[in-house]
């Protein structure tokens, strides 16, 4: 399962994300050789197939294997972070040996969180495949936070179980994408993938790792997301998410140093821009420059956007929720400078559409795909001017579809 956002902010604010996971599968099948393991990839041309081995220490268990380094194959290393973040559950003397077809849909560079899609789909597939080999229960041996909700279960706990192992693949394969593909990601890719519900948008808390589920329901009555792909792609490890988050450090140090400005307004302590509004913000303008001040504007906006949007997708008022899309891109383009005059165009195109709520861009920012928030019965003629309209203005084919809130990653019987 992937996902796409309504609202959000990231890890470098400690922030509230709003989002749904989308119906765009990806799958894994297997095949056992001892002692290597093989990813073959249907959408990777001659870096197609990567072999690499899974490597433990002897004295620990823990993994000693390391990011794939061959330009063409780099891609790989989504699986193998992966890899290694489940071989400490593995008992002494076990490793794992797969051979893996990777196959999906989801545009890649789109901002439609396809490197999350496959981490948490290989993470899925471990488990079971782990738990097949090594007995019921083996994965997740190794984590803290499962074992002590599996010690505190009772009878009818089981879901407070499966949601631990959930929060905690989300985790993993954060972990995977930074040691490995040095990408400095936030959880929320992850998290939703892992642990999206079919019909429901889910409140993400990056400090607590904790989540909140709204109810988005079906039927004619209930709007339909139509997804639009720019055409320009992106990567967050290409230079731009690192300033981000710099840039917000930058703001919160700020805000510390000027605590005296805001000592009034200000209920705890700072640690990231989450702990305060935007009064906060503008109380400490003066120890901040443009940029950083922006920044911050951005986030404890949005932060409060995510809040508001919960509440009215739970009262299923779609204007609002329309209304609080249009405002996140708008402070995405101007406060916090991720968009792009493709991505600008594509919102202003949907914007003008009759039955429309309200549009944004998604992901990282640069180039990907925009979310509308449309009436149901018009989606398809919204699919069709998008196309047509972005092809006139851009010069650049757009893809489109239409879709909805699925559940995350799980296992298929064929």
């Amino acid at each position: 399962g992937n996902r796409q956002k309504v609202d959000h902010t990231d890890d470098d604010s400690d922030g509230k994300e709003e989002l749904e996971p989308i119906s765009r599968p990806r799958s894994a099948s297997v095949a056992a050789d001892a002692g290597k393991c093989c990813v073959v990839s249907t959408s990777q041309g001659s870096g197609s197939v990567v072999k690499f081995f899974a490597r433990r220490s002897v004295q620990d268990g823990s993994s000693l294997m390391t990011p794939v380094e061959e330009a063409e194959k780099k891609w790989a290393n989504y699986v193998a972070g992966v890899v290694a973040q489940y071989l400490p559950d593995l008992p002494p003397g076990r490793t794992v040996s797969f051979d893996l077809a990777v196959a999906g849909d989801v545009p890649l560079g789109s901002g439609l969180s396809s490197s999350a899609s496959l981490e948490v789909a290989v993470a899925t597939f471990l488990e079971r495949l782990i738990d097949r080999e090594c007995g019921a229960g083996t994965a997740y041996a190794s984590s803290g936070r499962v074992q002590e909700m599996i010690d505190k279960a009772v009878v009818g706990s089981e879901e407070a179980v499966a949601t631990s192992k959930k929060i905690e693949r989300a985790l993993r394969c954060q972990a995977a994408e930074h040691r490995f593909a040095h990408s400095p990601c936030g959880i929320m890719d992850q998290f939703i993938s892992s642990a999206g519900q079919a019909g429901c948008a889910m409140l993400i808390d990056c400090r607590s790792k904790t989540y909140k589920v709204a109810t988005l329901g079906d039927g004619p009555d209930v709007p339909a997301i139509v997804v639009a792909n720019s055409g320009v792609t992106h990567s967050i490890g290409g230079g731009e998410y690192p300033k981000r988050v710099q840039q917000c450090r930058e703001a919160t140090e700020a805000l510390r140093n000027h605590r005296w400005a805001i000592t009034k307004l200000l209920v705890g302590d700072i640690r990231m821009l989450r702990d305060v509004t935007p009064a906060h913000v503008e109380a400490a303008k003066e120890g901040m420059s443009e940029v950083s001040h922006k920044r911050a504007i951005h986030v404890t906006t949005e932060n409060k956007r995510t809040t508001d949007a919960k509440k009215a997708l739970d009262s299923s008022d779609w204007a609002l929720v329309g209304k609080l899309m249009n405002e996140s891109h708008d402070s995405l383009r101007d406060d916090y400078a991720v968009s792009c005059k493709e991505l600008d165009t594509l919102v202003e195109l949907a914007r003008d559409f009759d039955g429309v709520y309200g549009s944004r861009m998604t992901g990282g920012g640069f180039g990907g795909c925009t979310v509308t928030l449309v009436e149901r019965s018009k989606a398809e003629d919204l699919v069709g001017y998008l196309q047509e309209k972005y092809k006139e203005a851009a010069h650049i084919d757009c893809a489109c579809f239409e879709t909805g809130a699925c559940v995350g990653a799980r296992e298929i019987g064929l």
